[in-house]
């Protein structure tokens, strides 16, 4: 409704200033033809009675002409008419209106007309020289109120205002409702769908049945709709085949670092199994009798539920699992990572260590997701000492910005960072080692997965990996994850 009402404003505005002016340069010249006609009367008259003044001065004398201005001014209603004097002789009745300095040209036989200002009304005076005999000299001054040009003018104003405001009124009404119609109420349903769009709702259909441009509009609205929702299916179908993908490519990730766990794994199951077979085979041999026949049985049962717990912790990190976030503490995250990873470690002669005694921090994320990432870099960290050295693990709380690429706010975050002793990376190699199946590791050593998947949970939890690694100089990932709810 603000568009009509500004294009009514407008409309409205605009008719009465045509209007104004129109009535204002009517008046004006009303005024000056007025002015105009009675100046020419003036003329007209002045010298008609100037000669008859001049021919009774001669014959008949002074009196006789003067008395014939006094009859002429009986007769006339309208004009004031004077016989003066333009010396300094001339006496009250006879003295003229006009200022000595005006006259000047009367006394060289010229017509002088001037306007005198009244409060109530101007007067229009005309002074015609009339040559008599004699020294002095006379002039016919011939005076006009201009009160019944007022009245007219301001007649002709009020009427013309009145014209002006009624042909406003009308140009204002009818601008209304042409804009309402017109331009209000259908700019009004545009807002409204677009209001829709901003939403998400992409159902509604418009009806405007105007042949303008904003039924044009209007109707490209509909048509972006039906393509929006058409996008927004293929986006929904393509966002679910992603994301099925994902998480096919983090399961294929969790198996393949399961493979590279199995060796360990079977070394530390090495141990248990021996112990079971020796003491089994003790028991069968009779080796052992009395009170020695329930301790071997604790022994195996112990070395059973070793076993059981180590195959147990294997699974549950392979199995598949639906994202689930939740208040988490990372310790524990830690702690798991390193009873599964250990034997890997061990047989690769990498000691694993975490830095202090950091105090419980918490973020709100899938501990289980987590775990994988933080597995991915610390497997990573491990394959990268191929002759042993220590692997540090570290956790603080520190307030950080995001890079610039990510945005957001400076806030309060953990850092959780592995660091290990083993020859680097070039600064060609750190501009790609988050691309997926990116690897500097020989065939069937590695996936290239691993650091493109940690990458991506992090990311996927608000937070990013900062890498600090120099050739000789060993590698540092730190991952900032956004602080939970202590």
């Amino acid at each position: 409704m603000k568009l009509a009402r500004k294009l009514t404003l407008a409309l409205v505005f605009g008719v009465f200033l045509v209007l104004a002016l129109s009535a204002y340069v009517q008046i004006r010249r009303e005024s000056k033809t007025f002015e105009n006609d009675v100046q020419r009367d003036h003329h007209a008259m002045g010298r008609a009675l100037a000669a008859a003044i001049t021919g009774v001065w001669r014959t008949e004398g002074p009196a006789r002409a003067l008395r014939l201005v006094e009859d002429a001014n009986e007769r006339e209603r309208q004009v004031d008419l004077r016989w003066v004097w333009l010396d300094a002789q001339a006496d009250d009745a006879h003295r003229p209106r006009l200022a000595p300095e005006l006259l000047v040209p009367v006394s060289r036989g010229q017509a002088v007309v001037h306007r005198l200002p009244r409060e109530d009304a101007d007067v229009l005076v005309t002074c015609v020289p009339v040559p008599v005999t004699g020294d002095r000299v006379g002039a016919l001054e011939l005076s006009e109120s201009l009160a019944g040009a007022r009245r007219t003018i301001h007649g002709m104003i009020l009427n013309t205002a009145v014209t002006t405001a009624a042909l406003t009124l009308v140009c204002g009404l009818l601008a209304t409702s042409l804009g309402v119609g017109l331009v209000g109420r259908p700019m009004r349903t545009l807002i409204d769908q677009a209001r829709r769009i901003g939403a998400g709702d992409l159902s509604r259909r418009l009806s405007l049945r105007q042949e303008d441009e904003i039924g044009e509009l209007g109707r490209e609205m509909d048509a972006m709709c039906d393509r929006l929702a058409a996008a927004n299916r293929k986006l929904e179908s393509e966002a679910t085949a992603r994301l099925a993908a994902l998480q096919q490519l983090r399961h294929a990730e969790r198996l393949a670092t399961v493979g590279k766990l199995a060796s360990g794994i079977a070394h530390e199951l090495g141990a248990p199994l021996q112990i079971i077979a020796g003491r089994a085979r003790m028991l069968v041999d009779g080796d052992v009798t009395g009170d020695e026949v329930p301790a071997n049985g604790q022994i195996i049962l112990e070395q059973s539920q070793r076993m059981t717990q180590i195959i147990r912790q294997l699974l549950d990190f392979a199995r598949r699992r639906s994202a689930e976030k939740q208040e988490t503490p990372l310790r524990s995250v830690i702690h798991s990572t390193f009873v599964m990873l250990r034997p890997l470690a061990e047989k690769q002669g990498v000691t694993m260590v975490q830095e202090g005694d950091t105090p419980e921090l918490v973020v709100h994320a899938d501990a289980d997701q987590l775990q994988q990432a933080l597995t991915n870099v610390v497997v990573n960290a491990i394959q990268a000492m191929p002759s042993g050295g220590t692997l540090t693990v570290g956790l603080r709380a520190e307030r950080a910005s995001p890079p610039a690429d990510q945005g957001g706010a400076e806030g309060e975050y953990v850092a959780l960072s592995v660091r290990d002793e083993g020859q680097g990376m070039p600064a060609d190699v750190l501009e790609h080692i988050f691309e997926p199946f990116f690897t500097t590791k020989p065939v069937g050593e590695g996936t290239g997965l691993g650091l493109s998947v940690a990458y991506g949970i992090i990311k996927e939890h608000g937070g990013w990996i900062h890498v600090d690694s120099r050739v000789g100089s060993g590698s540092r990932f730190t991952m900032m994850l956004p602080r939970g709810n202590s």
